[in-house]
């Protein structure tokens, strides 16, 4: 193109004309052509841009091939660009040109920020506000816009996840208003069910904080091919914002709020450093991101196996992906999160009456959000259907072409206002019945016994997550020996020690407390297995499963843990006596058996309380029974001295 355009000018120089060139606004030298005696011009569309860099080359060629002199001008003169000082001239007033216009652009852009400095500054306004003067806003005095943008801050507060509050909505058919720019409407607002955009944005804009922010963005340029490019929209930390002023106006919620739900969100983006503990997530496990390996400083994984996909673990797999070493460390849950679950239990107990309270209060209050946000969506589509009632009105009636339209727009309000009727009749007809009496007392009660509370079939896994996460930071886990040592670091910054048997290999969380093992251990030396299941029963003991004990359980527990099976005779041939046999050996009562045993007068052990107690031969061998037996058989006298004798008629 430049080519045919060169080849063009020449040929119009060799009949006669002459360069023309003007300085245009790019910065570039265009080339007009002009004839010495008919003043004609080249014709139009056919500009010829010459760069200041190409004067020279340009006009070389322009003489070389038509052999015609080339002359160059503006509005002060002529300039032949043959000539060094005229060539000179020019680029001066290019170099001149090209400064004026960045001095213009500097000079405007500081203009902007000085504005932004003191905070008045708007190109656009955020939903929730308008435009007060010229350099102030303040909050929409549409009340249906308020209250939809406090619903969203109010369910964050309750779910603590943008993504949970932006399914909550779309489940329960909650429309967000929307900016919409329209020839028509500068500034018209619409109303749409909201997508996750839309959340993220009013849960993390300083604006609804009540501050003013500028330059939370910046542009990047990367050469890519040999070309630049220019990346916009660029997030900067708040550090590096260059305007941030709180209590600039009116907000939804506090700054010390806004910080906090900063914090919740960045907790919650996952794979996103070490420090985020991510966000809640679906499964039993109670500890998932908080836990901490005390080896290796990486993040715990949780993972689930089982048939039913219900047997969690922990475990630190980092090194291993990373640098294809061995797995650092890995354990069960369930010891570890019942220890974790109790700790927080003792913390929280004086709280409970006070949770059970606002639980009351916070029933309450959900059961009206939705029928309050249905209620002014309703108002609203009144006064649309009343606007458009006017509108209808003040036509004539014989101008179909435009009653036509407007008895349309009419309809299709009515609809609009039988449709919000109708949601909200659906609401009346399915509210939840408030609590009664009876409900109230069992809120209260369990909130004065939080473990009760804590275990309840109603209980799920995710309050027990946000109760945990509420009050604990991080938790430091390793592995040494046979157990596991954790350090829990509180929210408010104390610490706490605990320490967790680690199941041994082939051991699994169904098994029975260690200390049914030395029972059921001493036990089968004296009693046959079904005498042991019914003591093991009076002493409030359970299997692994929570069951209770039977003859074949006892069975199968002793195979298992190799224990033998009582023999008939067994303690008489290690000479051994229970309380009974010893009674009858001595001809005595049972009861004064026991009371000369805890006297010490008798040497008997038993293994806990509720076992039998176990005599040696050689320990009855030594009594003196005629000392303790007195006159028919009658127990020994009690040998306090303060103790008076009184003789009955």
């Amino acid at each position: 193109m430049g080519d045919d355009l060169l080849r063009e000018a020449v040929t119009f120089v060799a009949d006669g004309g002459i360069l023309h060139p003007t300085i245009s606004t790019h910065h570039s030298l265009t080339v007009g052509l002009r004839d010495n005696s008919s003043r004609r011009a080249m014709p139009q569309g056919r500009p010829f841009p010459l760069r200041f860099g190409d004067i020279e080359l340009r006009h070389t060629r322009l003489l070389s091939e038509g052999g015609a002199v080339a002359e160059d001008s503006d509005e002060d003169g002529i300039y032949e660009p043959r000539h060094p000082n005229d060539r000179l001239l020019l680029g001066m007033k290019g170099t001149m040109s090209e400064l004026e216009l960045s001095i213009l652009r500097a000079r405007s852009i500081e203009a902007l920020k000085q504005k932004a400095r003191r905070g008045e500054l708007f190109l656009t306004v955020a939903i929730g506000y308008v435009k007060s003067g010229r350099n102030r806003i303040e909050k929409d005095p549409d009340q249906r816009i308020r209250e939809a943008i406090d619903l969203v801050f109010r369910r964050f507060d309750e779910l603590q996840s943008i993504r949970q509050v932006h399914l909550w909505l779309r489940s329960e058919g909650i429309m967000l208003p929307a900016i919409n720019y329209t020839r028509a409407a500068d500034r018209a607002i619409v109303w749409k069910l909201p997508v996750y955009n839309t959340v993220h944005h009013i849960l993390t804009n300083p604006i609804y904080a009540g501050a003013y922010a500028f330059g939370r963005t910046c542009s990047k340029v990367t050469i890519e091919a040999g070309r630049k490019r220019i990346l916009r929209g660029i997030r900067r930390d708040r550090a590096d914002w260059e305007v941030l002023l709180i209590d600039h106006h009116e907000g939804y919620l506090s700054w010390h709020d806004f910080e906090r739900n900063q914090r919740l969100i960045t907790d919650n983006a996952t794979s996103k450093g070490l420090v985020p503990r991510g966000a809640l997530r679906r499964g039993e496990l109670l500890l998932g991101g908080l836990l901490r390996c005390g080896h290796c400083g990486r993040k715990l994984h949780v993972s689930y196996s089982g048939s039913n996909g219900n047997t969690g673990r922990y475990h630190c797999r980092g090194a291993q992906v990373n640098h294809g070493t061995d797995p650092c460390i890995g354990f069960g849950s369930l010891r570890v999160d019942q220890a974790v679950s109790a700790e927080v239990l003792q913390r929280l107990q004086p709280l409970g009456i006070e949770a059970a309270i606002k639980a009351i209060e916070t029933s309450t209050v959900q059961a009206g959000e939705k029928r309050r946000h249905v209620e002014l969506a309703l108002e609203q589509a009144r006064y649309e259907a009343a606007h458009a009632r006017r509108q209808y009105d003040a036509v004539d009636p014989d101008n179909r072409l435009v009653a036509g339209e407007l008895e349309r727009r009419w309809n299709a309000a009515l609809v609009a206002v039988r449709e919000r009727q109708d949601e909200l009749d659906a609401l009346d007809r399915h509210k939840p019945e408030a609590l009664g009496e009876e409900e109230r007392r069992s809120l209260l009660r369990m909130g004065a016994d939080l473990e009760l509370a804590w275990h309840h079939a109603n209980a799920t896994a995710t309050t027990r997550k946000r109760i945990i996460r509420a009050v604990i930071r991080e938790i430091v886990v390793a592995i040494e020996d046979d157990h596991i040592k954790m350090l829990v670091h509180w929210q408010g910054g104390d610490h706490t020690a605990l320490s967790v048997r680690k199941n041994k290999a082939g051991h699994h969380r169904w098994g029975a407390p260690p200390d049914i093992e030395e029972l059921i251990r001493a036990l089968a030396r004296q009693l046959p297995d079904r005498a042991i299941a019914s003591l093991l029963n009076r002493l409030g003991k359970t299997t692994g499963r929570q069951n209770g004990w039977t003859q074949s359980r006892v069975c199968t527990f002793r195979n298992q843990h190799d224990i033998a099976v009582y023999k008939k005779d067994e303690r008489s041939e290690r000479g051994e006596y229970t309380l009974q046999e010893t009674a009858a050996k001595l001809g005595l009562r049972p009861m004064t058996v026991l009371r000369m045993i805890r006297a010490g007068d008798l040497k008997a052990e038993q293994y806990c309380k509720g076992t039998p107690w176990i005599i040696r031969h050689e320990d009855i061998e030594q009594l003196d029974i005629q000392h303790h037996s007195g006159r028919s058989g009658h127990s020994p006298l009690s040998q306090l001295q303060d103790q008076q004798i009184q003789l009955f008629q």
